[in-house]
């Protein structure tokens, strides 16, 4: 009951605001639902299918709670079937996917060669990528892992940070070794990554290589050019699986097209190539930030239909006064009546 409710009743709370008619009262081991009959059946097979999952070994929290409900509102099968598949369990702690979307991006990795995961902060894009690189190498699938990232500044300069060229690098690369250290035994990491087993380094070190039986997996993919981004795909080798993140919205480049925005219109329609497209649905961090992002996604439409219309008004503009008979630049006179350049009368 414990876990099935969360610390201070948290999940509780969680499923009274997914059914808001709904008096949910908990005394001792029983849990009774009270309200409209149809919000109560609703709400029964939500409880029963978070029972299952807390049997199955998932330790719980709000967002289990929203995707379960979400996924049983739309018919998508059971909750405790799709998400208590557990990719890895580290430190007692089960890292699996926890929506529809996270599951689909799983899978997707497990079925083709190359998968590519777009969307927005807290989707889990990384975090599960990799743990699906660490559970490979785990199964002997592959020899080594692979980790990298452009180093691009984020309002920044590089240069201004102190020390060698690897001290200035690190900064850049510290989000995939805090997730290799959640992942794995600290004390095994540093050997591992002393042995080339796991390779943390930055997307420019990848050129000239050809990198076979490995998992590899590029992050910020957004933060590449073009060019990058054909350097660091044309790197697959026999017995590798690539999966690249990143989100477009999030384009720290000075100037130019992202590579990972070019990406999907060249290789869509490739085999073995997969585009998985997370939304904020898929957001597993605070609440807040689901809404966060959706606010920015409006914002951003509203901004590019605005920069529409006043391309169409000016366009609209040009072609009334090219009907009336004149150009709306041309304002000069005839070349007829105009003086030459330093002539004197």
């Amino acid at each position: 009951m414990v876990r099935l409710l969360g610390p201070q009743d948290r999940l509780l709370t969680t499923i009274e605001h997914q059914f808001p008619d709904v008096t949910v009262l908990v005394r001792g081991n029983r849990v009774t639902l009270e309200g409209p009959a149809d919000q109560v059946t609703a709400a029964e097979r939500l409880v029963q299918e978070l029972i299952l999952l807390v049997r199955n070994g998932a330790d719980l929290g709000p967002v289990d709670v929203t995707s379960s409900a979400r996924i049983l509102e739309r018919g998508e099968g059971s909750p405790a079937e799709v998400l208590s598949q557990a990719i890895l369990v580290s430190k007692g702690k089960s890292i699996r996917p926890k929506t529809m979307g996270q599951k689909a991006y799983v899978d997707a990795i497990d079925l083709n060669t190359i998968t590519f995961g777009i969307g927005p902060a807290g989707t889990g894009k990384t975090y599960l990528a990799m743990a699906k690189a660490v559970q490979a190498l785990q199964r002997k699938e592959v020899e080594r892992i692979i980790l990298t990232r452009p180093a691009v500044e984020a309002g920044e300069r590089l240069g201004f940070l102190p020390g060698t060229l690897t001290d200035k690098i690190d900064p850049y690369l510290r989000p995939l070794y805090d997730a290799l250290n959640e992942m794995m035994d600290p004390e095994i990491v540093p050997k591992l990554l002393a042995a080339g087993t796991i390779e943390v380094a930055p997307l420019a070190y990848m050129r000239g290589r050809t990198l076979n039986n490995a998992f590899v997996v590029l992050d910020e993919a957004q933060n590449t050019t073009p060019e990058q981004m054909k350097m660091f795909l044309t790197r697959l080798g026999f017995g590798t699986r690539m999966v690249v993140t990143g989100d477009v919205t999030q384009i720290d480049l000075p100037g130019g097209a992202s590579g990972l925005q070019l990406v999907r219109h060249v290789l869509e329609n490739i085999p073995d190539i997969h585009f998985a497209i997370l939304t904020s649905e898929d957001v597993v961090r605070h609440s807040l930030v689901g809404r966060i992002v959706d606010a920015y996604t409006k914002y951003d439409a509203e901004r590019q239909l605005r920069a529409y219309e006043r391309t169409q008004a000016a366009e609209d503009g040009a072609n009334r006064a090219e009907r009336r008979g004149h150009h709306p630049q041309d304002h000069r006179p005839p070349s007829a009546e105009r003086p030459k350049r330093g002539w004197r009368g």
